[in-house]
């Protein structure tokens, strides 16, 4: 039986218009090293984004110096405080739907990002949802040593919620680094969705058990998996 499910945030549950990778791409390329919003997806989708930078410069510019990894990183925390002051943030269709019935069913719910602390609850109170109302937890990268695609946020949850293993969870989410990181989480069902930063054809690399177009077809998903 299914009594935990873990969905990302930006891209999965939630709808910001990729403003976070667009500043992230903003703040490499003033660095001095051009980058397209794709490659900056490819490489930096789902992670913490100081990972992010990381793998971004080393990916297509051969470049791993720490320092210039936090000048850059400095900077995007400023560029994106002052982007969410005006930012329309929108639940993603079907959202607080499946959320709700999810709890209703005692299921819990639980939103995990690759986002620090302070990202993400900044999304949540643009939003308006309230922890043990419209959800159950938020974990972030801000919460555990290793993040994405290490299981420790997902296992983190466990641990909240007295899970043994993750046989009664399943992880949605829009990346990549979302279905590795259900799986190295061991989560009974990976499932891909296409309403954010990957394509169907990439989500695919990852071999998610499914994949989805909108987070209502979740629920015949459910109900197969128990």
């Amino acid at each position: 039986m299914v009594k935990l499910v873990v969905f990302d945030m930006a891209g999965t549950t939630i709808d910001e218009n990729n403003v976070v990778y667009k500043t992230l791409q903003q703040s490499i390329e003033l660095a001095g090293y051009p980058c397209s919003l794709e490659q900056v997806l490819a490489e930096g989708a789902g992670r913490e984004k100081y990972q992010a930078i990381q793998n971004i410069l080393q990916v297509f510019h051969h470049q791993a110096d720490d320092s210039i990894c936090k000048t850059i990183f400095a900077d995007f925390v400023i560029r994106l405080s002052a982007a969410y002051q005006h930012l329309p943030v929108l639940p993603m269709p079907g959202a607080l739907e499946l959320m709700h019935q999810l709890r209703h069913n005692h299921i819990k719910v639980v939103l995990n990002t690759g986002y620090n602390i302070t990202t993400a609850q900044t999304l949540l109170h643009k939003l308006g949802w309230k922890e043990f109302v419209d959800y159950d937890a938020l974990i972030t990268a801000s919460d555990v040593s290793n993040s994405r695609p290490a299981p420790d946020m997902i296992q983190l949850a466990y641990q909240k919620f007295q899970l043994t293993n993750g046989n009664e969870t399943i992880k949605v989410g829009d990346s990549i680094i979302d279905i590795e990181e259900g799986r190295n989480a061991g989560c009974r069902l990976c499932i891909g969705i296409t309403t954010g930063a990957h394509t169907r054809e990439q989500l695919l690399t990852a071999h998610p058990d499914a994949i989805i177009d909108n987070l209502l077809q979740l629920i015949p998903l459910l109900q197969m998996a128990d």
